[in-house]
């Protein structure tokens, strides 16, 4: 049994959402985003919330193109971790993609072990066609330029491991 539920975000969960991933952007785990940025995306977040009505984990679903897909921000609270939110979260993730219609969700990740056991598997080399790769390139978005692995976010995703799994 569990004691939380998840749900679409709202964009009165931004200020939350914000101030659980700040712990893990101070310790340079995520991207740090500026306030519009998580308003301008709403749509694409998950959040868990406790039957106490404390935001307790968050995650976004990002499309990327056709039959690709993003996961993003995935957070939880300290005290929450290894109490199934996070695998609740990316469970719902998983769900809206098959709805969307994708059917490759891929990550950049230090949890490695978390995504391998719900089947995400590491990867080096691109995974899409050079074409689409053209298109992908012109997008302002710097998840896309972490996926593309450009050099403008080194500095930002050294040690992450890019990670994909093929969705049924």
């Amino acid at each position: 049994m569990t004691d939380f539920t998840v749900r679409r975000a709202r964009t009165g969960d931004i200020p939350a959402i914000e101030m659980l991933i700040a712990p893990l952007v101070e310790s340079r785990v995520l991207l740090g985003k500026d306030r519009v940025v998580f308003y301008e995306a709403v749509q694409e977040f998950r959040v868990a919330q406790s039957d106490d009505g404390e935001l307790i984990g968050c995650g976004a679903l990002h499309v990327m193109w056709e039959d690709l897909g993003e996961v993003r921000t995935l957070a939880v609270a300290g005290s929450r971790r290894g109490h199934g939110v996070g695998r609740a979260i990316l469970d719902r993730l998983e769900a809206d993609a098959v709805e969307l219609g994708l059917t490759r969700l891929f990550c950049l990740t230090f949890e490695t072990g978390f995504f391998g056991n719900r089947g995400y598997r590491e990867i080096g080399e691109s995974i899409v066609s050079p074409d689409v790769y053209a298109e992908l390139v012109r997008s302002p978005d710097e998840g896309v330029a972490e996926f593309l692995d450009l050099a403008r976010v080194k500095p930002n995703t050294l040690g992450n491991s890019r990670m994909l799994k093929a969705l049924a």
